[in-house]
């Protein structure tokens, strides 16, 4: 049975009712989130390319430190936009490395392969196309030499703190020794900046929540009354969670897949849709030491509304910072 259908069915189900954010990104999902990513209220995506723009030569110096050729692998690479100011970067700068970009969208990955290296001659790029630990384990299969993960972009705020954790160990786990991790993520700041960013002024984050729905209907035989549901959005200051729902406006019923199985929402009933979780320096040292990394360096945008961290794999029996 479609796993689509599966985790629909699964998240409908429960109580309260969830749909699973990774489902967001269809044809039009894809459009709208580039709108968002361009939006003056989406401070995430610029913050980083700040951060790229001006922090690439020092991130350099930390990739080439041990010497020797090396492989980087960015998990989720999407179109590369970010990344391709580092990747130039090092090609000026001779390092001695293959791109490895990861991504489930095979469409994607064949995108780079092609744009990338004509965009920056010299770069040499293998994509793999599947989910991030499967394809990370034959990233190792494929080459021996020391690896630089790229996690960017606040992924790892699309999950819960425990959620997190159990990731980043995972990671820890498949990386090997003297690898480093540079991870994008988002930082507390001004309640309203953060609200403003999911909640903006031309409703593009609405769409983009509600274009799940549109989805359901189209590849699940469902029947949603989309202009029935709205999106709703909340910040906890206190915790760093930012959460997207959407609410049913009235009593209803919704038939979904070839069986036509029927679920019913009350009036106000909630659908949770994601999680955009901010950290400060604190929470974000207590998720180094606690998936087993050694905190490395933070490079920030200019409002410091924006970090990305540099960790290294700890060596065994090791508890220090270098």
């Amino acid at each position: 049975m479609d796993q689509f259908f599966l985790d629909v069915k699964k998240g409908l189900s429960s109580s309260p009712k969830y749909l699973l954010s990774k489902y967001f990104y269809d044809k039009a999902g894809d459009l709208i989130f580039e709108q968002i990513m361009r939006s003056q209220d989406y401070y995430l995506t610029r913050c980083e390319h700040e951060i790229f723009e001006e922090h690439s030569p020092t991130i350099a110096r930390f990739f080439n430190a041990p010497g020797g050729a090396y492989d980087i692998i960015e998990l989720g690479a999407g179109d590369a936009s970010k990344t391709s100011h580092l990747l130039q970067h090092l090609v000026d700068e001779r390092h001695d490395f293959t791109y490895y970009p990861i991504d489930i969208s095979s469409q994607v990955i064949e995108n780079l392969e092609t744009k990338l290296p004509e965009a920056i001659p010299g770069l040499k790029v293998k994509g793999l196309n599947g989910e991030y630990f499967p394809m990370l384990r034959k990233a190792a299969e494929l080459s021996k030499r020391r690896k630089v993960i790229l996690f960017l972009g606040s992924n790892i705020g699309n999950m819960f703190p425990d959620e997190a954790t159990t990731f980043c160990r995972t990671l820890h786990h498949l990386m090997g020794p003297m690898d480093l991790l540079l991870m994008g993520v988002d930082l507390k700041k001004n309640p309203r900046t953060i609200l403003r960013a999911y909640d903006d002024e031309e409703g593009l984050t609405r769409d983009f929540n509600l274009n799940l729905l549109h989805r359901i209907n189209e590849e699940l035989n469902a029947n949603f009354c989309v202009d029935d549901f709205e999106h709703y959005q909340t910040y906890d200051p206190e915790t760093g969670s930012c959460k997207s729902y959407l609410i049913s406006a009235k009593p209803q019923k919704v038939r979904i897949g070839a069986d036509r199985e029927v679920f019913s929402f009350k009036r106000d009933e909630s659908i949770f849709m994601e999680v955009s979780q901010k950290y400060d320096s604190r929470s974000l040292r207590a998720l180094a030491n606690s998936s087993g990394f050694l905190y490395v360096e933070q490079f920030y945008d200019p409002d410091e509304w924006f970090t990305d961290v540099l960790w290294l794999k700890r060596p065994e029996n090791s508890t220090d910072e270098i």
